[in-house]
């Protein structure tokens, strides 16, 4: 039984290789032909093999294997094929691939927000339609139905057939491709790795460059500033933000009795209160009377934390400064700027990612 199961994957493997083999020209064939009548078209046969004939499973291996764009095209061949091809089945595997490492909840809840006003939208339009169609008493309804329903050839048109629904995988995903959909992320080393940011992640809204396979951000105003942006941000400066605390917020921190030294950390900073807080990398230090050695080290149980930056110089004022673990808020002076939240870095890929960004030289 078991070698007949193997035998039987093995030809299916076999046949969906031919079918993908064969697909382009069937694609082609099919768009080329295409006619209003679906019933023609799911019938008719292209190189004596039908796209629409194909056994459920194969049909189904064949479309987990094509591209996003592929499957747009599909999509627009023929109603059974539209609904088998922006199927949020389908979708969330290319969605993943893609655009899982810097979409956070925040981004998913803004498209939700954005789809919502959509439908709402939608909905008004809707209601405005419908009554422009009850004046086809006073109008002469080839008007009302070629402002509302015709294309510019008169005939009844269906704009909706090439359409994915709103709230589907597929819409989110091309609103993400297109650019047309800024979401919130997080930039490491924004303006281009200016040494004033340098090991330092802010928040941003970015939209996707497909030309460039980059991004623009757009950064939230210091003060009266005006908005800040910047072009060309790649891949690898982007995140999720990690916690849901608006630039602006100051972040409740939860590890505070955790930390010792060692720990790696991300702390909140910004130069005034007007503007928005980033968040910087550090790491947990030793106080000078301390041997730092394992068994010895007491820094842990002290109510004192030391942070330290060593991306900047010894007798750096950005060095190094303490916080009290009991009772820390937002610390800081219009000198040194105002010292907020932490958060301690949990994994060996948090970590590593700020590490990417270390400078190359010694920062004063």
């Amino acid at each position: 039984m078991h070698c007949l199961f193997i035998s039987l994957l093995s030809l299916v493997s076999i046949f969906t290789t031919q079918v993908l083999d064969l697909f382009p020209k069937m694609l082609n064939k099919l768009k080329s032909t295409v006619k209003v009548e679906e019933k023609a078209l799911a019938n008719m046969e292209i190189d004596e093999v039908s796209i629409l004939d194909l056994p459920e499973l194969a049909l189904e291996i064949v479309l987990e294997k094509l591209p996003p764009d592929s499957l747009t095209n599909l999509a627009c061949v023929c109603t059974s094929l539209r609904e088998r091809c922006t199927s949020n089945y389908l979708w969330e595997r290319h969605m993943k691939e893609k655009w899982s490492s810097i979409l956070g909840e925040s981004a998913t809840k803004e498209w939700e927000l954005h789809i919502k006003h959509l439908m709402d939208t939608k909905e008004k339009n809707s209601k405005e339609k419908n009554w422009m169609v009850s004046l086809a008493c006073a109008w002469p309804i080839s008007w009302i139905r070629s402002l509302i329903e015709c294309g510019g050839d008169n005939k009844l048109v269906n704009r909706n057939l090439h359409q994915p629904e709103m709230n589907s995988i597929m819409s989110f995903y091309g609103a993400l491709e297109s650019g047309k959909f800024w979401f919130p992320a997080q930039v490491f080393n924004r303006e281009n790795g200016h040494v004033g940011f340098v090991l330092s992640c802010y928040d941003a809204h970015l939209s996707y460059d497909r030309h460039t396979n980059t991004f623009f951000a757009r950064y939230p105003p210091h003060g009266t500033k005006p908005v800040k942006t910047e072009d060309g941000v790649k891949w690898d400066g982007v995140r999720a933000p990690l916690v849901s605390t608006p630039s602006h917020d100051l972040h409740i921190s939860d590890c505070l009795k955790d930390l010792r030294p060692g720990d790696h950390f991300e702390i909140q900073w910004r130069k005034n209160k007007e503007f928005p807080y980033g968040w910087w990398y550090g790491v947990v230090g030793h106080f000078e009377t301390c041997n730092q050695t394992e068994h010895f080290c007491r820094c842990h149980e002290d109510d004192i934390v030391v942070l330290e930056f060593k991306q900047y110089s010894r007798g750096s004022r950005w060095r190094q400064m303490v916080i009290r673990r009991k009772d820390h808020r937002e610390k800081g002076n219009a000198t040194d700027g105002f010292y907020g939240g932490i958060r301690k870095l949990k994994t060996d890929d948090e970590i590593k990612m700020w590490r990417r960004f270390w400078p190359v030289e010694v920062l004063e």
